[in-house]
């Protein structure tokens, strides 16, 4: 919800900046098709990835399509995440992974969402056609833990591990 007074404009505007963040470890041949792919969605948006001591050239790549990069030793996802949180200042942050698992089409309308409905989350459940992209084993432990949150909390969640989400600065 938001506090008492606070100035959270209805529409986006030049002003707001997005970060679009992507964790990434050995992601070389699809860091440059990701990157690519979120800045024709959100042009405005600046596009950091966090190398977690990859062994191929994903710093090279990334830097090479034009993202920031940024470090971190600390092995892990979890460590990725938290020190991209950590550097990047922005407005909203839109979190990806580097391997093509999330569509950037939906972007916009995940940021719309956030912004217009006055959100600091919004989780997108993934829909793929590549298999390889979501294994089984993947796919039933996520249903049996999404199953399990909705019997608590309610219908509010149907991928509740998807890494694609979108962020207020607030959280």
């Amino acid at each position: 919800m938001e506090a008492a007074g606070s100035k959270f404009p209805r529409a986006l505007d030049a002003e707001c900046r997005i970060a679009v963040l992507i964790p990434c470890f050995n992601e070389s041949r699809t860091i440059a098709a990701v990157v690519e792919a979120f800045r024709s969605q959100l042009p405005d948006a600046e596009i950091f990835v966090c190398d977690n001591n990859s062994t191929d050239t994903t710093v090279q790549e990334a830097r090479r399509s034009g993202a920031h990069v940024c470090f971190e030793n600390r092995q892990g996802k979890g460590a990725a995440v938290r020190r991209l949180f950590s550097d990047v200042e922005a407005d909203l942050y839109l979190l990806v992974d580097g391997d093509m698992t999330y569509d950037a089409p939906s972007a916009a309308a995940l940021v719309d969402a956030l912004w217009t409905r006055r959100l600091d989350m919004v989780n997108a459940a993934r829909r793929t056609i590549d298999d390889a992209a979501y294994r089984p084993g993947h796919r039933f432990g996520n249903k049996l833990l999404t199953t399990l949150v909705q019997v608590i909390f309610g219908r509010r969640f149907n991928d509740m591990l998807s890494g694609y989400r979108v962020f207020s600065r607030r959280v």
